[in-house]
Parts: C-alpha cells; structure tokens; sequence
C-alpha cells in the first residue's frame, strides 16, 4: 500500500468510528484503486460489506462515513456512486506536491523497510562439470531480481549460490579421468569446460553400464570423503575449471552470487541424523533411515518416507538440505530463506520443511518460502532444445541474443543514415540483447511455463526490454535536443494540466507500492507490467496528435513537462536497475 492510500485508509476508519462508534475500531474500509478512473482514483467499499451488519441499505451507511470523513487534503469531495461505493479522487495539487517532493530523492520517495531484516536468497545452483543451461535461466535472473528489491528495501541479504559440488557425480568423473586423462587432475586448466562436460557424459555411460567400475568410482567417493589428498586435489582443479566458466555467464549477466556449495554442509551431515535420531523422527526402512511425512504418500497410498541416510551409510540432497537449512538459521540468522528452483522441486521443499519443522529447528519469527518457476518452451510448445535435441548452453543462448540484436541495429542504423562506431554498436547489442532475455524471462509470471522466441523479445513493440530501452533513450533525446541538464531543474514545481499528465503523474507514483507487493509475493512480473504501462503512459504524454509539447512549451509548463520527462526516466531506470537491466543513453 503506498503512503497515499494508507493515509486514505486511515481517515476512512477514523470516520467509521466517528459514524458508528468505537466498536468499529480496526473495521477494513477496503479501499482499493478505481476500477475506473472516470470514477476517481480509490474507492471504499465498506459500506457494503456492513449493511447486514447495521440493518441499513449501504448507501445510507456509505453517506454517514462521508460525513465525517476529511480527505481534503488529499482529494476532491467524496462521491457516492452505485450500491454505496465511495469514490474518492486525488486533488491535482496534492499530485503536484507529491512529484515536488520526489525531484531531488534518489529514491524517488520510496522509503526503506519498516523492519529490515537477514534474509537469504538461494538461487542459481549449476552443477560442477557440466555446463549451464537454459534450465539455469530463470532460478539466475528470477533470484537476482528478488535479492535486488530486497537490498533497495534495505534488508541484510545473503545471496547464495548452492553449487552442486559433491557426491557420486565426483568419484565416477575422477575415476574415469584417472584412465583416460589423468593430467586433468593434477594440472589446472589442462581441460576446458567443454571437454570436462564430454568426459562426464562419458564416465556417466561407463557407470551404467561397468559394475566393476561403479565400484571404482564409490570407492573414489570414500577416498574424497576421507580427504584423501590426490583425490581432493583433483576434485579442487574440477571445481574451479566449472567455476571459471560459471563466472562468464555471472559477468555477463552482472550477478552476484555468494558460493557455499554442498561440499560446504558435508561434515554438518552426521550431526543431522544424530539429532533427528534424538528426537524421535527416524525410522529404519530397507536399511535406510527416514522420516515419514504427512501428507505424502506413493502411487499405492502409502506412506511417503524423506530419506535421511541410505542404506549404505551414504546422505543424500535431502540431508544437505536440512543441514544447510539449519546453518542458516543457526549461524547465519536469517529470518526469511528464500529458494529459488523449479515448481519439480516443490515436494521435496515441502518435505524437507516438514521434517525441519518436526525437529523443532525453525523458530516462529523465521519464514521458508519455495520461489517455484515454470519451464523454457520452445516455439513448438515442447521443452526447450537444440536442433539436435541436446539441453541449450544458457552462454550459447546468450550470445545468439546479442547477435541477433546487432542484425538489428545495424539495420536501422543504415536506415537512419547514421554512422556509428564499433564500440557502440558492440555495447548497444551486448546490453539489449542480454536485457531482452532478461526482460523475456521475468516479464512472465515466473510459476508458468514460458515460450521462448527470440523474435518476440527482441521486438521494440510490446511489453520486451527494447521498448523499455527506447522509452528512456528517448527521454535522454530529448534532454539532448533541448540541451537540457535535468539536474538543474530540481526544485522548480509541476504544474498538471492535461489529461496525459495527470495519467502519467499519478503511475509514477505508485512505484512504492508495486515494489512493497513485490517484497511480499517474490513476482517479478509485476514490477515488468509497471515499467510496461509506464513506459505506454509516457509515450502518451508525449505523443505528437494526443499528448502535449514539451521542448516547444510555454514556462511554467515547459519546465514542468521537462521534470516530468525526468522524472519517468529515473523511475524507468530504477525499475529495471531492480531487474537487472542496464539502460541505455543512446540507440
């Protein structure tokens, strides 16, 4: 709720009581938008939901709230329309004086956190020797712009990079590359991330298939383990020649990440079924320890067990994950834990909450939430792949955006008769065409599945980055074009007079809200739809048939258009700042 509707709703629940007395204290006035402007910009609809209540019809309720309702301040006279609906519509000058004290704040009136607190967003988790692919897109860009709106609301946030850096995988790849290329376990770099990626494949083949081997490569796992030192070395050059890789993909798309792998939790592990032995929870079943759950069952209903630790001693994701969940509670102090994989893994958070829950580790004042998100189409409607049916490599992806977004600017470059230079056609493509994967990705709602198509998002029409890109590249023109230093137009006031600008006017200033929602429901989309109708309210203010004059304008209303210009500019650079996206002065 921004801080014109929260003073709304306070005097409305002063007037409810000041109509029908104190027990009417704490009553929700349900204010909420217009649902159409031509009505105003809030309307109550209390009066409704209290008829049965009071025994009256609710328009004579809503009139007696009306009485001693003052909102002067703030709006025109209140209105009674339909049923009992109250509308209520903000005075131009209050909206002047609004934007007024917004001009000079870097924050543009956005206040911090009422309680800031540590919070942990797990997001991103490649897995070391293999590749990171489209399947790594959204938990990347969907956790970044969630940590992000968390740090402007000023909370302590720990971002976290859960790497998969440990188990079977790791016996069953050193043990292959001892026969085949042992120089890759003790000489850094010796491969490059590709070759390591064949090589796994490879070892996963001779896994399936070698029982002689399978046991080779457990016994690798035990030497890892145990801390063998060769073993542990070669382990070490395997997960920095992934890590190398990974940090290509973070740097181009400016992520920063906090990396505390599985390898990390690894002597936590014991501590885990001793404690849960301790209270009660397991139960031994084929050899291995579980905890039944409520709520879980299998295809044949019965009992869905989590396993803790399997027969043969060995722990599983399951058991790093309660580990990790209690480190972070008991070392790290967070307060909300945030996870960001896709809705496959909801059961198994659920179940690992459950079991948390039962041991008694999460205190009341701590929140686990599971962020889930949908899959990657392709244009076919299946899931995304290459031609050959191979998982895309999420640096291939990219690169092809880019590519495809310098056909297009080299193409209306030409067309305009400019003459650029390579650097700027090179940054312009490399910003825009990340951007447009970005934007493409959390421009949906992140529980659906999505189609990808890079015609779509790298379209300057519609709701894609290019069009938010050229929205504020063309504010920078202007400010060009008139030789305008919007700085130096600080404290002079807005006058509002027509339509467009009170449109725009009054979307610049719900913001604060679009992000306190954000804060709470973990939806990027939501801040995309925002920046999106913005972006539409702008271009309509300014259109040549049906907006206003700006650079041409008389004073007062020249300057004041100036700042608003300014103003939609600013708000459309912090709004994509929070989801990751870089502007552009010029395209």
């Amino acid at each position: 709720m921004n801080p014109t509707q929260e003073k709304l709703k306070v005097q409305l629940e002063q007037a409810l009581v000041g109509a029908f007395g104190p027990e009417f204290i704490g009553i929700d006035p349900i204010l909420v938008p217009a649902s159409n402007p031509k009505f105003g910009d809030y309307q109550a609809n209390v009066a409704l939901s209290l008829s049965k209540k009071l025994g009256k019809q609710p328009r004579i309720i809503a009139s007696a709230i009306v009485e001693k309702l003052d909102v002067s301040e703030i709006c025109e006279p209140p209105e009674i329309a339909g049923p009992g609906f109250i509308n209520l519509k903000l005075k131009t000058a209050y909206l002047e004086a609004q934007l007024d004290s917004i001009q000079t704040d870097s924050r543009l009136g956005i206040p911090t956190a009422k309680t800031p607190q540590r919070e942990i967003v797990d997001f991103s988790s490649p897995n070391i020797a293999k590749d990171m692919h489209v399947g790594h897109l959204r938990s990347t860009i969907i956790g970044d712009a969630i940590a992000r709106v968390l740090e402007f609301q000023g909370h302590d946030v720990l971002r976290l990079n859960h790497i998969g850096d440990w188990g079977t995988q790791f016996g069953m790849l050193i043990a292959y590359l001892r026969e085949v290329y042992p120089q890759a376990l003790t000489t850094a770099n010796a491969l490059d991330i590709g070759d390591l990626v064949t090589f796994y494949r490879q070892a996963k083949q001779r896994f399936d298939a070698d029982e002689a081997f399978q046991e080779t490569a457990r016994q690798e796992v035990v030497r890892l383990q145990a801390g063998a030192q060769d073993t542990l070395h070669a382990w070490k050059l395997l997960c920095e020649q992934s890590r190398q890789e990974f940090q290509v993909i973070y740097d181009l798309l400016d992520i920063k990440l906090i990396e505390r792998g599985e390898s990390f939790y690894n002597p936590l592990l014991p501590g885990i079924v001793e404690d849960l032995e301790k209270s009660g929870l397991l139960v031994e079943n084929q050899g291995a320890k579980c905890v039944f759950l409520e709520g879980f069952t299998n295809r044949e209903g019965e009992p869905l067990p989590l396993i803790v630790q399997k027969s043969d001693g060995g722990y599983n994701y399951a058991t790093t994950d309660l580990a990790s969940l209690r480190y972070r509670i008991q070392q790290d102090e967070a307060k909300r834990i945030i996870y960001v994989t896709d809705a496959g893994q909801a059961n198994h958070f659920a179940q690992v909450f459950q079991v948390a829950n039962k041991a008694g580790w999460i205190p009341d004042d701590v929140e686990l939430v599971h962020v889930p998100f949908g899959l990657v189409l392709g244009e076919d409607g299946k899931k995304f792949k290459t031609r050959s049916g191979d998982t895309v490599r999420l640096r291939d992806l990219l690169d092809e955006a880019v590519a495809r977004f310098r056909e297009l600017l080299e193409a209306k470059i030409q067309e305009e008769g400019r003459n650029e230079t390579e650097e700027f056609k090179a940054h312009v493509s490399k910003v825009a065409g990340i951007s447009s994967v970005k934007y493409a990705d959390l421009s949906q709602n992140r529980t659906s599945n999505y189609i990808f198509s890079y015609d779509k998002m790298l379209s300057d029409k519609g709701n894609t980055a290019p069009y938010m890109l050229y929205a504020y590249a063309r504010i920078q023109g202007i400010s060009r074009k008139g030789e305008i230093n919007f700085k130096e137009l600080a404290n002079n006031g807005v006058v509002l007079e027509h339509e467009t600008e009170l449109a725009l006017a009054k979307y610049l200033l719900q913001l604060d809200e679009v992000i306190n929602t954000l804060d709470q429901d973990l939806l990027p989309h939501r801040l995309c739809e925002y920046l999106y109708e913005l972006s539409k309210k702008f271009n309509q203010f300014y259109d040549r048939d049906r907006g206003v004059r700006v650079l041409d304008a008389q004073e007062p209303q020249r300057t004041s258009r100036l700042i608003l210009c300014d103003l939609t500019a600013r708000t459309l650079k912090l709004g994509l700042s929070l989801l990751g996206i870089q502007v552009l002065e010029r395209m």
